[in-house]
Order: C-alpha cells, then sequence, then structure tokens
C-alpha cells in the first residue's frame, strides 16, 4: 500500500469537494435562510481537512495498483459522507448518526430519509443541500461503475469495458480513463438540464425543477416536498418524471453511444436495455391492473398512471412516490420489492442486483436444466451474441451469493436491533437496494427507528453501491497480508 500517496489523493479530493459547499452559500444569501455560515463553516472545515492530509504528503505520487483501489473507493464513499453531513450538524442541529445516514442517503442515491416530516419547512439551502447529494452521487456512481469497477473486476462489471469506454480491464488509471469520465460527466449533465427544464416547463418552480431532476436523473429520490411528487398531482409532472428515472436507470454508456451516433440503435441493440424496457412495461401491467381490478383507484388511467410511477421508480431505486406501495394491496408490495432487487441497468445509478447479472444467472439456471435433460450437450452462455466466459459467470454468481447473504444477514442484525421481521426485510431491501422507501415501520422513513438500525442501514448503503466486492474486501485478513 501506497500509505501517503493514498492521504495524498483524499486531501485533494477532500479540496475539491469543498467547493460543492459554494452553491448552497449562494442560495442561503439569495433567500435569506440564516444557514450561510453554516456552509461556509462547512467549507472551511472540509478544505481544512483536505489541506491537512494534501500538503505533507504532496510530493508523493504513485501509480496506484487494482489492490489499492479497493480502499480508496470505499474510503473515499465514507469520507463523503461524514463531510456531506457537516451542514445537518452544523445547521439542525441532529446528532452524528441522524446526519451522516441522510448524507450517506443521498451520495449513494438511495433517497431513504430520517426526516418524518417537515421537509416542506427547511431552509431553502438544506433543502438544496440534500438535492446536490443526489446529484453528485449520481455522477460519482456512473464514474464508478463505467470506469472504476470494470478495472477491479468487480461482479461482472467487466462486461462493460471496452465497446463504450475504451476501457480495459487491465488498464492503468490514465488520461484515457480520464476522457471516459468527461464524457459521461457531459451525458450526465445534459440529461440532469434536459430533466430541469421540462419539471419547469410542466408547472414546477425553478428552484424545484432543478433539484428533483438531481434526484430524478440521480435515481436518488430526495424530494424538497414531505408528498414527493404527491405535492403537484400532475400527470404530466408524473410522466416526465418516469422518463427520466429510467433514462437514469440506462448504462451511462449506451447514452453516450446514442448521443455520438445520434441514433436510438445502441438502446435497441444492448440486450440488458432491452430487457429492462421488458421488465418495467410487464411490471407496470401487472401492478396497473391489480390496482384496478382491486378497486384501490377508480379508473384504469389513475391505476396506470400510479403503478407506471411506482414501477419506474422503484425499478430504477429512485424512491419518488405519489403513494405508500406498502399499503397496497394482495402481491403488490411483494411484486416492486422483487423490482427493487433486479435494479436498473450496470452503469447507471441505479441499485439492485442489475438486469445484465439478473439475465445471466437465469441463463446459468436453463443451461443447467438443458444439460440435465442432455448430459452430453456442450452449451455456451451469450448475451446478445457476445458468449461469456467462465470468470465473469463465475464472478456474477459470486456476487449473487454475497449479495443475498448480506441481505439476510443484515435482516438478522434488524431484527436482533429491534425491528419486526417485516420492517426488517423492508429496511434492508430499502438501504441495500438503495431503494429509500421500505416496509413495516420504515415504509415513508427511517425517522422512528433506532440508531443501531440507522448505522447498520448506513453500512447496507454502502454496501449495495460499492457493488457488494468492494466494501467487503477490506473484511479479508488476506486482502492485508503483503
Amino acid at each position: 500500500m501506497h500509505w501517503r500517496a493514498i492521504l495524498r489523493l483524499f486531501g485533494i479530493l477532500l479540496v475539491l469537494y469543498s467547493l460543492a459547499f459554494l452553491p448552497s452559500i449562494g442560495i442561503a444569501l439569495f433567500y435569506g435562510d440564516g444557514q450561510a455560515g453554516v456552509f461556509a463553516a462547512s467549507l472551511l472545515l472540509t478544505l481544512g481537512a483536505g489541506a491537512l492530509l494534501w500538503l505533507p504528503n504532496w510530493r508523493q505520487q504513485h501509480e496506484f495498483s487494482v489492490r489499492d483501489g479497493f480502499l480508496v473507493v470505499t474510503v473515499f464513499w465514507v469520507l463523503l459522507g461524514m463531510v456531506g453531513a457537516l451542514p445537518f450538524e452544523i445547521g439542525l442541529h441532529w446528532g452524528l448518526t441522524d446526519a451522516v445516514f441522510e448524507s450517506v442517503s443521498g451520495f449513494t442515491t438511495t433517497g431513504a430519509t430520517v426526516i418524518g416530516s417537515g421537509i416542506d419547512q427547511l431552509p431553502p439551502s438544506i433543502q438544496y443541500h440534500r438535492q446536490q447529494l443526489n446529484f453528485l452521487g449520481g455522477v460519482g456512481i456512473v464514474v464508478l461503475a463505467v470506469a472504476v469497477l470494470p478495472l477491479l473486476g468487480v461482479g461482472g462489471m467487466q462486461l462493460y469495458r471496452a465497446e463504450s469506454s475504451g476501457v480495459t480491464k487491465n488498464e492503468k488509471m490514465t488520461p484515457r480513463i480520464a476522457d471516459t469520465v468527461r464524457s459521461l460527466w457531459l451525458v450526465y449533465l445534459a440529461l440532469t438540464v434536459a430533466c430541469a427544464l421540462a419539471f419547469w416547463v410542466a408547472g414546477m418552480s425553478l428552484f424545484d425543477a432543478i433539484g428533483h431532476a438531481y434526484a430524478a436523473v440521480g435515481t436518488g429520490g430526495f424530494s424538497t416536498h414531505d408528498a414527493s411528487f404527491g405535492h403537484w398531482n400532475n400527470p404530466l409532472i408524473d410522466g416526465i418524471a418516469i422518463f427520466f428515472m429510467l433514462a437514469g436507470g440506462v448504462n451511462f454508456a449506451v447514452h453516450y453511444l446514442a448521443l455520438q451516433r445520434r441514433s436510438l440503435r445502441p438502446f435497441v441493440k444492448d440486450s440488458e436495455a432491452r430487457a429492462y424496457g421488458l421488465i418495467f412495461l410487464g411490471g407496470t401491467l401487472i401492478v396497473a391492473v391489480t390496482l384496478y381490478l382491486a378497486g384501490t383507484y377508480a379508473t384504469g388511467w389513475e391505476a396506470l398512471r400510479h403503478g407506471a410511477f411506482q414501477v419506474a421508480s422503484i425499478l430504477t431505486s429512485t424512491g419518488f412516490t405519489t403513494a405508500v406501495f406498502a399499503d397496497w394491496p394482495l402481491y403488490l408490495p411483494l411484486v416492486l420489492v422483487t423490482l427493487s432487487f433486479i435494479g436498473g441497468c450496470a452503469g447507471s445509478t441505479a441499485g439492485g442486483i442489475k438486469v445484465v447479472r439478473v439475465q445471466l444467472l437465469a441463463k446459468l439456471g436453463l443451461r443447467q436444466l438443458f444439460q440435465l435433460a442432455h448430459p452430453q450437450a456442450v452449451t455456451i452462455i451469450k448475451l446478445g451474441r457476445r458468449p461469456i466466459s467462465d470468470q465473469i459467470m463465475f464472478s456474477v454468481w459470486g456476487f449473487y451469493v454475497l449479495y443475498i447473504s448480506s441481505t439476510l444477514l443484515l435482516t438478522l442484525a434488524m431484527m436482533g436491533a429491534g425491528l419486526d421481521l417485516v420492517s426488517a426485510f423492508g429496511a434492508v431491501q430499502a438501504t441495500i437496494n438503495l431503494c429509500g422507501p421500505g416496509l413495516g415501520k420504515v415504509a415513508v422513513s427511517f425517522a422512528e427507528v433506532n440508531d443501531t438500525v440507522k448505522w447498520l442501514g448506513t453500512f447496507g448503503m454502502l454496501l449495495g453501491r460499492l457493488e457488494i466486492f468492494t466494501l467487503l474486501i477490506l473484511f479479508l485478513p488476506a486482502y492485508w497480508r503483503h
């Protein structure tokens, strides 16, 4: 480990992040909400911490190995959660637990909150800060998923290495990755601007339009209103949100290809994107028909509108709501929880296992059934026309086993912390899937649960966001041996 070089990198990143408090200072001054000093103090503290790490090590420059990469990615995500919590601690006088939970939820684009009610009454600058966490976390996730995790060989992410980004598994973190990151950033920014303009034209205030664009494209789910999208009760605004949530759940490398070629063909040709679209349509049909037949909504249109919104929100792990899905009848809560485990596409801002892994696991299961019937047959698993190596299949299978095992263990831990089974499972699916809304006591927020549950939820959010392997490998004794 090149410890001093790692500390130097953390210092540079913290110095750069301190600039993210400037917009909130501007908004605090514009609205006169009395929080300018809070964000100025947060900026200075973050800047000072970054300088303390950077200045003593400014000459320490080393090329990082893959082994270094796991530590750098994980620790920096934790650091972001800590510094993002500063305005909540200083300005709202929250305790450490609530402040870190809210901050990590924003950065990991989970959207779970410790605010039971009163979001509408928060100072505008604090509201903006929460939304900006989703925006910065979203772009960070895209870079992590498309440009960084493939280099670490995490859970089958190697599938997204060469065709779109020009990044191969064995390349080092060179300017070529910088080009990839720049391209992804431009795509993400373009989608966010388009979403904000669409919300504004549809009737949101400019402040709300920008804030909800941050959360929609970043699939983060934070809102400036307690009622989320139910605040507007506007079908046009709901439709815009559905479109951009779904866009945020598509691999951003595919977005880049589509923009580069000025064609929709990359979306059609990508097998994961096609499967993702079919899952959304199938889920919407099941939910809407059930809502209508159960009499939850008076008309088929209302059932379709709310059903499509919740399916898009939960599938992409955004967490916006027009209704509390945990209160829906029959099997619908379980259907939506299942969708949250599937999640969006790899290389997107969405959480969950990811569609491509579900595809490959399904193909693996079918291959095993086929070979039981035809023991001498030789079969190859393909994704589209591309054969998938046994190494990648092994990685995907390992990811799935660890994901489900982590879900079960966290559920047991949540129950040990005092939650009933439904609430414990709901809290885990809300956090590890980066979904936001859960079941039982956490169907709306985490305001009523104890600190132990919140810390377990914080760990679950980091675990889900960092694709399981990246975080768990740090608990392996072999990782720390030279």
